[in-house]
């Protein structure tokens, strides 16, 4: 049997997790049962989120010759009396088994976006609420100012070369409530007086969202700067889809907190094996009817009235149903075998043999693929213009050993999903796509875990 007790940082916190309450009555448990204790590993991890996909102790097969199983701890809740069983009947399934990028959790991520108006109505707060701090470090005023001063500085050069555009292409993805262009747009008209020269008059800004509500919130918070922005409904895994017109001209491709929030699959490399980590969601048993629950999904809150009336005689019923549903919302998982990570897409453009260097780096690991995320870098790299900069705040993992460490997700932020993004993978794509991509800790607040991954043309 292995024990990897991952949170070992906390083991000289104050006041320190007692390693002993957290494992022991799961060994007692284990010592108790038929499992072939060979093949058993105990992971125990901290989630941070509060509101996740776990219970206290999960039990996740692994589907080899010979069989094994891992068993799963969140530390942060304790392991109580460790009930193990690889008996699931007790929960209402409401899907098969397939990989987390298809999962029904993405369903509720986008109705929550969909439907963010009634959310926040619901909740009494507004999603940026939701983030730590209770607001995004992307509408930090020196941040905007620093990218500005860089753009200036690019503008300069190339205009002395004769080789400025007229128009002066900036895109942001994932916009939220509008302040992050607010403040980007005040400071860059602002250095264009400063400077006396006319780069604001030639700016077009792009606003490109999931949320058409977020859109409409926006475009209100940027109304004064309305002649120099347009704003784009689009799928962020696909924004060349939709702004392929722009392609190469982009001086600026600006993205915050939008990677952490697309589907992603995870992978793990257990004993020298590679795996696909599949996952199911489930409800406890009487705690919804699953019909209820697709019709939710398929037609939102406000047509699930009219469809089932005699259930939710209003919108706010059916709101309130949802909201109970997502927190009662849990993932089983299993980890099955790659036959080869040339045959696993990464997206359709890119095989599982970039993750390679990452899974044989050396030892047991798992992690996030980030799927959806590596699809909409590669798509922004293209949108650059060959002086342009990609600059992205995220959460995210910086090296392999990352994810030997902490909890990195799935987590639920409000009504949403939440995974921290492989670094190493993107950095990796980015190469092989020509580009430079560093990363580096936000510099405008002490502490936190936003990081600001950057890509331009290698020089």
């Amino acid at each position: 049997m292995l024990i990897d007790f991952r949170p070992h940082a906390r083991l000289r916190s104050d006041p320190p997790v007692d390693l002993a309450a957290a494992v022991a009555p799961v060994v007692s448990a284990l010592a108790g049962s038929t499992w072939d204790l060979g093949r058993v590993r105990v992971v125990c991890d901290w989630v941070q989120y509060r509101e996740n996909f776990r219970d206290a102790v999960d039990v996740r097969p692994i589907l080899s010759t010979p069989e094994g199983v891992e068993v799963a701890v969140d530390v942060r809740r304790g392991a109580g009396s460790a009930p193990l069983s690889a008996d699931s009947g007790d929960r209402v399934y409401l899907e098969g088994w397939g990989p987390g990028s298809a999962s029904c959790v993405w369903a509720f991520n986008s109705l929550y976006w969909n439907a963010l108006e009634l959310w926040e109505k619901a909740s009494g707060r507004g999603y940026e609420q939701a983030l730590p701090g209770g607001e995004s470090d992307a509408r930090n005023r020196d941040a905007a100012r620093e990218v500005v001063e860089g753009l200036f500085d690019v503008w300069e050069a190339l205009e002395l070369r004769a080789a400025l555009p007229e128009e002066l292409v900036v895109v942001e993805l994932g916009v939220g409530n509008g302040n992050q262009a607010k403040v980007f747009l005040d400071e860059l008209r602002r250095a264009d007086r400063a400077r006396g020269t006319d780069r604001y008059r030639r700016l077009h800004y792009l606003m490109c969202d999931y949320s058409q509500h977020v859109l409409d919130l926006a475009r209100e918070t940027v109304a004064e700067h309305a002649g120099r922005v347009s704003s784009v409904a689009l799928d962020a895994t696909r924004p060349l889809r939709s702004l392929g017109f722009l392609k190469y001209k982009a001086f600026l491709v600006y993205v915050s907190n939008v990677y952490d929030n697309l589907p992603t699959d995870e992978v793990a490399q257990i004993g020298g094996r590679t795996y696909a980590v599949q996952t199911r969601a489930y409800l406890p048993a009487g705690s919804a009817d699953p019909d209820l629950v697709h019709r939710l999904l398929r037609l939102g809150p406000p047509l699930l009235t009219e469809v089932a009336p005699g259930d939710f005689p209003d919108v706010d019923t059916a709101v309130a149903f949802w909201r109970r549903v997502w927190s009662a919302l849990r993932l089983e998982e299993r980890y099955v075998p790659l036959p080869g990570l040339d045959g696993y897409a990464v997206t359709p453009r890119f095989n599982g043999e970039a993750l390679r260097p990452l899974l044989e780096s050396g030892g047991d690991v798992r992690m996030h693929v980030s799927n959806g995320a590596v699809a909409s870098f590669a798509d922004s790299l293209l949108l650059l213009h060959p002086y342009g900069r990609l600059i992205c705040h995220d959460i995210f993992v910086t090296g392999v050993d990352g994810y030997r460490g902490p909890f990195r997700g799935p987590g639920k932020y409000d009504g949403s999903v939440v995974n921290w993004v492989n670094g190493p993978l993107l950095a990796h794509i980015g190469r092989r796509c020509g580009f430079d991509v560093h990363f580096e800790q936000f510099r405008h607040r002490a502490a936190g875990n936003i990081v600001t991954m950057t890509a331009q043309v290698r020089e």
